[in-house]
């Protein structure tokens, strides 16, 4: 069974994945998405995602080694390799997937019923904003793209198989590793 994860950014998507982690470290293993986009302050080549240049994108890309991808923001790719389900599967680990909301339907429609997926929502775009401004590492014009991205993204939530609201955290970490306990294990 495959897990897949999909949240606008800034809805505490990595900090739920990481309490599934924590109390799961043996079962599931995270997939690493390969992206264009340069690593931000603290990011690690093949832990966080395969920082890949476009060119090497699209060679991946024309030789068919990508389960999904997404142009996601202007001339910024993010795409799920094959071999991370090769690698994870070697591990006897489920895979974690963690990508944008297409990129979740397709790996949904890939895998079919060998895949759960999840989408976590924030509570309104106002605190979703509010969130992302607590960062501190969006500019004006950054965060106004995630903010309207975000809204497409939240119209697909009704795609997936659970929608996790989460307006408080501990709630919502438990709702989610309940879910997953449920369907997966």
């Amino acid at each position: 069974m495959n897990l897949i994860v999909s949240a606008p950014s800034g809805s505490g998507k990595t900090t739920i994945l990481k309490k599934l982690f924590e109390k799961y470290p043996d079962i599931f293993g995270f997939s690493i998405s390969a992206t264009t986009r340069k690593p931000r302050q603290g990011e690690v080549n093949a832990k966080d995602y395969y920082f890949i240049s476009p060119e090497e994108f699209g060679n991946k890309l024309a030789d068919n080694e990508f389960l999904e991808y997404e142009q996601v923001y202007e001339n910024l790719y993010y795409g799920t390799l094959k071999s991370e389900i090769e690698r994870i599967n070697a591990l006897n680990k489920y895979p974690v997937f963690d990508v944008d909301v297409k990129g979740g339907m397709n790996i949904k429609k890939h895998l079919g019923d060998r895949a759960f997926s999840i989408f976590i929502m924030p509570p309104s775009l106002e605190i979703l904003k509010q969130r992302l401004l607590n960062r501190k590492t969006e500019s004006e014009d950054s965060l106004k793209k995630r903010l309207d991205r975000a809204e497409m993204e939240m119209a697909y939530s009704e795609c997936f198989d659970l929608v996790v609201i989460n307006d408080d955290l501990d709630k919502a970490v438990e709702e989610f590793i309940k879910a997953v306990e449920d369907h997966i294990l």
